[in-house]
């Protein structure tokens, strides 16, 4: 059934770079059956290509650029002013690298996602495909989970699973999991603007109305 755009549920999405995960959930949203739509994309960074990819796509577009802000909460006032004006149901981050104040985080409690190319809890933060092979890991991938004020803390909703592969380095390695990233997100923000996905007050994740009890897992390892 054909929901009326006015009645989907409202996406921003914050990108700094390129946008590749911006561009799978514009292409996602492109089909009339998926339940949300984007309203609006904003970046840190003026010329980040991200926007680029959202203007060609129709989607209004903003930028806080947090080199002209003192102090991250600065930053993080004005940028959550510039969300709060578009009124979205969910925020989120594809690619946003910064980050976010605790006072931020709480405004969008329960409503902003984030995607991070490790299976968490390994690897929080930087340079995750690196990390992951100095390890000698034979299996990496990507986590999808709501963000809390634990830096890449937030409670795992589904994970793509990817075999590390003999001859990968950080950039090989990175592409495949890229791949997983473009498939997993849009069926997650589509779960949530279902109603099927919600974080409950005391930071656990149901679905179906039920608790999640483990993580949902796409394994192509």
């Amino acid at each position: 059934m054909n929901i009326p755009e006015l009645e989907k549920p409202r996406i921003l999405v914050l990108a700094s770079g390129q946008g590749s995960n911006l561009q799978a959930l514009i292409t996602a949203c492109r089909d009339r059956d998926f339940p949300g739509q984007i309203v609006a994309v904003g970046s840190n960074r003026p010329n980040a290509f991200a926007l680029e990819r959202a203007a060609q796509a129709g989607i209004e577009t903003f930028s806080v650029d947090h080199t002209r802000y003192d102090t991250r909460e600065e930053f993080d006032n004005v940028l959550r002013l510039e969300i709060e004006r578009r009124s979205p149901d969910l925020v989120v981050l594809a690619g946003f690298m910064r980050i976010l104040t605790p006072a931020f985080v709480r405004a969008f409690q329960g409503r902003m996602l984030n995607v991070h190319p490790s299976l968490l809890p390994k690897y929080q933060g930087l340079h995750t495909h690196q990390r992951a092979l100095d390890a000698g890991d034979t299996v990496h991938g990507v986590s999808i989970h709501f963000v809390t004020e634990d830096l890449d803390g937030g409670p795992v909703v589904a994970q793509a699973e990817v075999a590390v592969n003999s001859d990968d380095d950080a950039e090989s390695l990175a592409a495949r999991v890229q791949e997983q990233e473009h498939i997993l997100y849009p069926i997650v923000i589509r779960w949530f603007c279902e109603g099927r996905l919600q974080l409950t007050g005391d930071d656990r994740i149901e679905f179906d109305r039920t608790p999640l009890t483990e993580v949902l897992r796409l394994s192509t390892a």
